[in-house]
C-alpha cells in the first residue's frame, strides 16, 4: 500500500464558506429545532389536559431565564425555517435565481429572523 498525504478531493477544506450553503446548512439544522418546537406544543397540550396544578408548574419551569433563552432559540428556528422555506418555495416557481437576487435574498430571511426575534422579546 502507498502511503499518500494528498487531501481527498473535493474537501472541507478546499471550499469557502458561502452566504447560500450556510443557509442551506442552517435550513437543515432549524428542521430539527422546528421538531422540537413542535414537541414542545404537544408536550403543552398534554400538561394543559392534565389539569390547572400541573399546568401552572409547567408555566413556572418555562419561566426560568435559562429555558426562555432555549424557547427563543427554538422560536428563532422556526422563523428562518419558515422564511428560508418560502425563499426555496420562490426557486421552486423558478423566479429569484439571479445571483444578487439570491444573495439579497438570503440576507433578507437573516435581518427578518432577526428582527422578528428581536420584536418577539420586547413583546414577550
Amino acid at each position: 500500500m502507498q502511503d499518500n498525504q494528498r487531501p481527498l478531493s473535493p474537501h472541507l477544506q478546499v471550499y469557502s464558506p458561502q452566504l447560500t450553503s450556510v443557509m442551506s446548512i442552517f435550513h437543515r439544522v432549524t428542521g430539527v429545532g422546528f421538531i422540537v418546537a413542535l414537541c414542545l406544543v404537544c408536550v403543552w397540550i398534554y400538561v394543559l389536559n392534565q389539569g390547572e396544578t400541573l399546568y401552572l408548574d409547567f408555566c413556572k419551569f418555562l419561566a426560568y431565564p435559562l429555558i426562555k433563552f432555549i424557547l427563543y432559540g427554538i422560536l428563532a428556528c422556526v422563523y428562518y425555517h419558515l422564511l428560508n422555506g418560502i425563499r426555496y418555495l420562490v426557486w421552486s416557481l423558478g423566479k429569484g435565481y439571479e445571483l444578487s437576487c439570491v444573495y439579497g435574498s438570503g440576507w433578507l430571511v437573516t435581518f427578518m429572523v432577526l428582527g422578528l426575534i428581536i420584536l418577539t422579546v420586547y413583546l414577550v
